[in-house]
């Protein structure tokens, strides 16, 4: 049965557990949700949902503290980052409320021929299942809530089972906040509970972030029952350098893209692919700034740790070169920088979610550009060059959903986020985070 425990993800020691769900909790999550729907959801108007955010909002700030000691002891993110997290979490829901009805306003329709008039009147569809990941376990509840719930849908929400104390912490606010039973229900379900929850007919699609594996569990079960997904899976984001007037300042954007959270962000930095010209002189750098920036760095769990270093291991024993220093211990990995990964090395495509980076030569921008596409995922990537019209031209040719000219770390609120392939489908975030889950229902009136 899933465990949702509170761990202390350095040595695994059982701080606080949570009741998993009971096959009547879940029932009664559905049917709460639906009801709430019916009646709310339907019938309550965009200002008024707009305005019940605007104090989730609030509530995110002023319960910061709480909220990011929570996901420090859950998942080991340090304080900092945590409030940072908290605090980005609070601008989107009020990004969403400021701008929700003009995002819903009608689109008027220019007729070709005929008389009267037409639009696309944007609505809710119903209650909808998320399916939460650890890694920012505030932020993801903010890019999925907080447009589905402005809109109108409801929400069941399963959190990751190491997250659980957060995951209570979010439901309280939005009861808090004033939104009726059954808006936003937290369930602590097992994984074969949830197949169920999407199976259902009330629930009208689902949002997963998490694992490839995970993602295409929950898309099968969502094709079987004819459900929409958006699905934002995993990446092996390219950090593409061309040439830089500055290379140490590029080398601490580049360590800055691979460190963050511990390395533990989908959209990471995690292949570096540098230019032959720029290629010694930055792998240097680089591998020196990497390893300055610790010995070891906290996974989210011991068991984290565990397949990183399965996955380190095999590349060292393929042939790749690993660069590091200091020791694995629990749940805290050496950062660390691969180089000589040939494409039939077993980490050429996978996804290393730690501080761990790979480092390759490209001959030249076409290279460059190969080698940044030939893997299976597709979810962000990096150009860094003092060329204007090589940055478009790159940005153009790159198999990704986003891409970042010159800059890391620079997500906001407006800005669409998700990718292609193996990455999954679907946008959060921006205008395209609200467009996922409504009916844009066509009017068309003659007279």
């Amino acid at each position: 049965m899933t465990e949702y425990a509170v761990r202390n993800p350095a040595t695994g020691e059982l701080v606080e557990t949570y009741p998993t769900a009971t096959d009547a909790d879940v029932a009664a999550a559905v049917a709460a949700a639906t009801a709430a729907y019916d009646t709310w959801g339907r019938t309550s108007t965009v200002a008024d949902r707009a305005a019940l955010l605007a104090r989730v909002a609030e509530l995110h700030r002023e319960r910061r503290d709480e909220l990011a000691t929570a996901i420090h002891e859950e998942m080991g993110k340090p304080l900092a980052s945590a409030v940072g997290e908290v605090v980005f979490s609070a601008s989107i829901y009020d990004f969403y409320a400021e701008r929700a009805e003009r995002f819903l306003a009608d689109e008027a329709i220019d007729l070709l021929g005929g008389e009267g008039t037409a639009v696309v009147r944007r609505s809710s569809v119903g209650p909808l299942l998320g399916i939460m990941p650890w890694n920012y376990p505030v932020y993801q509840v903010a890019r999925f809530a907080g447009p589905n719930l402005v809109t109108g849908n409801t929400i069941v929400l399963k959190h990751a089972p190491q997250c659980p104390r957060s995951a209570a912490l979010q439901e309280q606010i939005f009861r808090d906040a004033g939104f009726p039973d059954g808006a936003y229900v937290n369930l602590y379900a097992t994984n074969e509970q949830i197949a169920d929850v999407i199976a259902d007919p009330r629930i009208q699609g689902v949002s997963l972030t998490g694992s490839e594996r995970a993602g295409a569990a929950v898309a099968e079960i969502a094709g079987r029952h004819l459900k929409k997904c958006v699905l934002e899976l995993g990446g092996s984001d390219p950090f593409v350098l061309l040439s830089a007037d500055d290379l140490d300042a590029t080398v601490e954007a580049a360590a800055n893209a691979r460190l963050s959270n511990a390395g533990q962000a989908c959209n990471a930095g995690k292949r570096f692919v540098v230019v032959d010209e720029l290629y010694d002189a930055f792998t240097e750098r680089f591998t020196a700034r990497i390893l300055e920036s610790g010995a070891s760095l906290a996974l989210s769990s011991v068991a984290a740790a565990d397949g990183l270093a399965a996955q380190v291991d095999a590349a060292v024993a393929a042939g790749a070169t690993l660069a590091t220093e200091g020791e694995r211990s629990g749940a805290f990995f050496p950062a660390g920088v691969l180089t000589g990964v040939t494409t039939e090395n077993p980490a050429y495509r996978q996804e290393l979610f730690g501080p761990v980076a790979m480092v390759f030569r490209a001959a030249d921008e076409a290279d460059a550009v190969r080698i940044a596409n030939d893997t299976p995922y597709g979810l962000g990537s990096y150009v860094y060059t003092t060329d204007p019209e090589q940055a478009a031209r790159v940005a153009d040719a790159l198999d990704t959903g986003m891409v970042f000219v010159n800059a890391v770390g620079a997500e906001a609120a407006e800005l669409p986020f998700g990718g292609v392939k193996r990455s999954g489908f679907g946008r959060e975030l921006g205008r395209y985070g609200i467009e996922e889950f409504v009916n844009k229902k066509m009017i068309r009136t003659v007279r």
